[in-house]
């Protein structure tokens, strides 16, 4: 899904139309006969925007780049630009803006993209035009659309409420495990991040040599029952565990359990998209922050993997001596891991087998994303294109990097060298994590 390489330019712009509108398909879905207008229009925390500013959103980000950038286009309504710059108004004002109601926006979304379809036959792929170039800022905008659908389902779960969406049945249960609990990857040089995706994003350029000491890394993100273990053993508790910002944050918050878990009669509970159901132990842990995935690294006798080592074990190939884009090859395939919405939770332990790493790792690409130990800095070289308000303005410790993609990543917007980052403190993503342990260290 999506180009490896420079396909013939009818071929593209076939991937191209199909691609823009399966993802308008999925945003239409979060926010079209689902919930009444006062559902869209409402805040549902001063962490998120209302479902109806991120419709209008990606339609006026389609806009500016797919008929502005590319044609030169005049401004259908720039009256609107400054509603939906996410950086003139962070998320907390957003509700006193005057927004598109939701019958105008999918309006002015229809408008929006019959000028860009119509346009698309015309458009050159010009090699020599890094933003046209392979389609680069097609793929950009498609896989923008995507990111704020996982964005709307973040809205979704926070929502009280009665459940608007249908729950697909999750991916049949897998018999009980006999491998190791994790991996040894030996030491040496990996190529982390690309220089010839031609979709990647500009902090997955450009491709350079990482050389990783040895270490070892779970099979499997942590699971509800292993982190279970951490609460009932005062992990909460304990500040031996936790950095001294996390304590505070614990201390502050009074977080003792991941969010949206609470406790009934003796038994854990979570709340799931407006249905309530006992915690399924077998599936990985998430809606934990970072501070909650390091500490309990901690009390495991662990610690969270690098950036590098994570990447090393989702795309290194030890045969073939060279980087993959995802774990089971350089395409993807269906089948191979919970990605898109295809059940509204992560899978159980043991899911997609089909999906791992040449070393034997599973389900590094989607299930729950994935905290790293490091923090949020550009690669060697890099080049902020095609604006510095995408990764450039967001580098610094302040920001942690996930990898991996959820259950709501969309495939197109995920993949091997695919970095995303996010607050420390941050619990309404759906996230979660695995444990690494340097070669020599005790198990």
């Amino acid at each position: 899904m999506g180009p490896l390489s420079h396909p013939e330019p009818d071929a593209l712009k076939e991937l191209i139309a199909s691609e823009l509108g399966a993802s308008r398909d999925r945003s239409l879905g979060l926010t079209t006969g689902v919930l009444d207008v006062p559902d869209l229009t409402a805040q549902v925390s001063p962490l998120m925007s209302p479902l109806v500013w991120d419709l209008a959103h990606v339609g006026n980000y389609e806009e500016l780049w797919l008929l502005r950038a590319v044609t030169g286009a005049d401004a259908i309504r720039p009256e609107i630009d400054g509603l939906y710059d996410a950086f003139e108004h962070p998320r907390a004002e957003r509700p006193s803006l005057p927004l598109l109601p939701p019958d105008e926006a999918r309006a002015y979304l229809a408008a929006v993209r019959e000028r860009v379809l119509d346009a698309l036959p015309s458009v050159r792929f010009d090699t020599g035009n890094p933003l046209t170039g392979g389609g680069f800022v097609y793929g950009m905008v498609v896989q923008h659309e995507h990111m704020h659908d996982e964005t709307m389902l973040a809205t979704h779960q926070l929502r009280r409420g009665a459940p608007a969406l249908l729950d697909p049945p999750p991916p049949s249960a897998v018999p009980d495990r006999t491998d190791a609990a994790e991996v040894l990857i030996e030491a040496g040089p990996f190529e982390m991040g690309t220089s010839d995706d031609p979709w990647a994003y500009d902090n997955e350029r450009p491709g350079h040599i990482v050389d990783v000491p040895a270490y070892f890394i779970d099979t499997e993100p942590v699971s509800n029952a292993a982190y279970h273990a951490f609460m009932e053993a005062g992990g909460y508790d304990d500040p031996r565990w936790w950095t001294p910002a996390g304590w505070e944050w614990r201390n502050f918050s009074g977080k003792r359990a991941p969010a949206f878990w609470h406790r009934d009669s003796g038994a854990w509970l979570r709340r799931r998209f407006g249905r309530t159901e006992p915690v399924p132990m077998s599936e990985p842990v998430q809606h934990v922050c970072w501070y909650e995935a390091d500490a309990y690294a901690r009390w495991a006798g662990r610690r969270l993997p690098t950036e590098a080592e994570w990447e090393k074990a989702a795309r290194w190939d030890p045969d073939a001596q060279r980087s993959r884009r995802f774990p089971w090859g350089d395409t993807y395939e269906e089948g191979r891991a919970n990605l898109g919405q295809r059940a509204l939770r992560p899978s159980p332990e043991g899911a997609f087998a089909d999906g791992a790493s040449p070393h034997g790792v599973r389900r590094l690409i989607g299930d729950v994303w994935e905290w790293t130990s490091s923090d949020f800095h550009a690669y060697p070289g890099f080049r902020s294109f095609p604006y510095k308000e995408y990764s450039e303005v967001f580098f610094g410790p302040e920001y942690k990097v996930l990898r991996g993609g959820s259950w709501a990543t969309h495939p197109l917007a995920v993949r091997g060298t695919f970095r995303n980052w996010d607050y420390p403190v941050r619990r309404q993503i759906f996230a979660g994590f695995r444990c690494a342990r340097s070669a020599g260290e005790g198990a």
